[in-house]
């Protein structure tokens, strides 16, 4: 019996793929990979309450070099119970989750193999059902099956282990069924512009619009939704798939790729810019002025792009979002905005609670990029949002307007700075609820004197208020580290933030408080 447990990443499973980056040896072959496909069709058999044999799964991946093998992997493992596996190739996630959606497909579930922004040594995958993404108890499950054959057998029976399989450079292996899913999708996006623009065929034409895939799965975009819709992408970016990300990393919230990104648009002249992460479930943008839209930016955007439709619905963000963005939200478009927690499965599952209570909550939306509309199955689609901020940039241009417009209210700390903090301690849990109970403790006394005081209510680690500032003190989602996020309306006044907390946590032997200078 495998312990598969250090696989699991939040709601994903992530692992090493490959050899390649030194200290780093592989825990995610194609022989995991079997394991883990095992694991999903039990999972998914008790999940839809179907025999393995009535059971349409479609498989995609990104670029990674790794991609092929894991997939082939994969299909080892589900091939002998007798499931119709649909090879959807080079994919987006959010294209996976479709899958399930259009009637041409109409799947059970959809598997994505892709490590999202990670190193090229990296894969994992994505699992869906058409309720969407999957939760974190779902992967302890999988994984939980997966290294526990005698488990699945006593659930499914013996596997087939002969039958289907083909050889595929002298070994034996259970092939899909190729299927175009990547066209199906991009003629959807394409029909939601040309609906919401509303300027005939090509609702795009004099628009130059600068693409930046970042190597990943997204080049489609620009090629197969912008270009047939009369934008001119000719200088768009690093569209061609490239599993060693060569370039830069696919990461809207990379500096040097957003960097990229603004100067290009600045100097080819176009209307505004767009990026895309490797699997394309996240997004951000540039306006024509080379200003980002991302982080708050971002969040912003999305919501300004639904003000009007849904007027005064909930906005659920991460915990890291601005005082600024909650006063664009709440005093400038009249919505309201619930701060919850970190993890993009947590926003979504949050905005679908509030729904579930009889509140009106149609946005999602980590600061990361991650954008979830209740429009859209509440799935994280970077391609979407994209296409929603197309759309009304084509709106805007008939009036004369460009982009930044929408946003052109929100305001930004003068100062903002993040330091991740490790915890050296065993049982680095335990250690980092310590000190945020600690931390607690010490706003309500010593800091009460100095002016801090605890927001409310808050949902994740400690957020603090300062004169003029704020701080969040949190745990990692996965790593054992706290993350410290500050930001001040002063110039250099997260230094003074910085002092106040480096005091405080300056007496925990289980930190290393040296990364914050």
């Amino acid at each position: 019996m495998n312990d598969y447990r250090k696989l699991q990443n939040g709601s994903d499973i992530r692992g090493i793929a490959i050899t390649g980056v030194p200290g780093e040896l592989p825990n995610l072959t194609p022989d995991e990979a079997a394991d883990i496909g095992r694991g999903f069709v039990v999972w998914l058999c008790d999940k839809i309450n179907k025999a393995p044999g009535n059971i349409k799964i479609a498989v995609g991946r990104d670029p990674r070099v790794s991609g092929k093998r894991l997939m082939e992997g994969l299909m080892n493992g589900m091939g002998p119970y007798g499931i119709t596996a649909y090879d959807c190739g080079l994919a987006s996630t959010p294209a996976m989750f479709m899958s399930t959606v259009f009637p041409e497909f109409a799947c059970d579930a959809a598997v994505m193999i892709t490590a999202s922004h990670l190193p090229y040594n990296r894969n994992g995958f994505k699992f869906f059902t058409a309720e969407g993404g999957l939760d974190k108890a779902d992967i302890a499950d999988i994984l939980r099956y997966a290294g526990d054959e005698k488990a699945c057998v006593e659930k499914l029976g013996e596997p087939d282990g002969s039958d289907g399989r083909v050889r595929n450079f002298g070994k034996l292996v259970y092939p899909a069924e190729e299927r175009d899913l990547m066209s199906l999708y991009c003629a959807h996006l394409r029909k939601l512009i040309t609906d919401g623009a509303d300027d005939g065929e090509k609702p795009l034409r004099g628009m130059k619009i600068v693409v930046d895939a970042g190597n990943g799965s997204g080049g489609f975009y620009a090629k197969k939704v912008l270009k047939p819709l009369g934008a001119d992408v000719s200088d768009s970016q690093y569209l061609e798939p490239d599993g060693m990300f060569s370039n830069h990393a696919p990461n809207p919230e990379d500096p040097d790729a957003i960097n990229s990104l603004m100067t290009r648009v600045v100097s080819k002249g176009a209307d505004f810019g767009l990026i895309f992460d490797t699997d394309v479930d996240r997004s951000a943008a540039v306006d024509g002025r080379g200003h980002e839209i991302a982080r708050n930016g971002i969040v912003a955007m999305a919501a300004a792009l639904i003000a009007d439709e849904h007027p005064g619905t909930t906005v659920v963000t991460d915990s890291i979002t601005s005082r600024q963005l909650t006063d664009f939200l709440q005093e400038g478009l009249g919505m309201k905005h619930l701060r919850y927690k970190r993890g993009y499965r947590n926003v979504i599952n949050k905005a679908r609670e509030l729904n579930q209570q009889g509140i009106d909550c149609q946005l999602a939306i980590e600061t990361s990029g991650h954008a979830a509309f209740k429009e859209n199955y509440f799935l994280d689609d970077g391609a979407y949002l994209a296409t929603k901020i197309v759309v009304e940039a084509a709106r805007l241009r008939k009036q004369g307007k460009s982009l930044d417009s929408l946003i052109a209210d929100l305001s930004s700390p003068a100062d903002e700075k993040e330091v991740r903090i490790p915890i050296t301690a065993a049982d680095f849990g335990a250690y980092g609820d310590k000190v945020i109970e600690d931390l607690k403790s010490f706003v309500a006394g010593p800091g009460k004197e100095m002016g801090l005081s605890l927001e409310e209510p808050n949902y994740e680690g400690v957020r603090i208020n300062f004169p003029g500032g704020w701080c969040l003190l949190r745990k990692s989602l996965h790593d054992p580290i706290l993350p410290v996020n500050m930001a001040s309306d002063e110039p250099g006044g997260c230094g003074q933030i910085g002092k106040v907390m480096k005091g405080f946590l300056a007496s925990y032997d289980g930190l290393d408080i040296s990364v914050m200078g």
